[in-house]
């Protein structure tokens, strides 16, 4: 991304911008409306999800290489759009972890 795409507005400039967002009707919501339409969203993410079994992940520094990767490969991992190199390292990082276990369990 270059610099001639990033773009900056002050407080009032934001202020000025059109808004499609209906803030009376958002200001007037209770917390019970809210939960309900949480609760009707199939689209919304549990909100009591239990985090007592997780890891800390402290990414390590990536070196770049150069790899040859079948194209179909390839293909399949860009199709997914942004941070495709981050799901390949992930996949492969994965297949590390099965590996090591492996060998730790024979």
């Amino acid at each position: 991304m270059s610099e001639k795409n990033i773009v900056t507005y002050t407080r009032e400039e934001l202020d000025k911008l059109p808004s499609k967002t209906d803030w009376k009707r958002l200001e007037t919501l209770t917390d019970e409306d809210i939960a309900k339409a949480v609760a009707d969203d199939p689209d919304a993410a549990p909100i009591d999800l239990d985090w007592s079994d997780a890891e800390l992940w402290i990414p390590i520094s990536k070196k770049a290489v150069s790899l040859r990767i079948d194209n179909d490969v390839l293909e399949f991992f860009r199709a997914s759009g942004r941070g495709y190199q981050t799901r390949m390292n992930a996949v492969l990082r994965q297949y590390m972890a099965h590996k090591i276990n492996k060998k730790k369990r024979a």
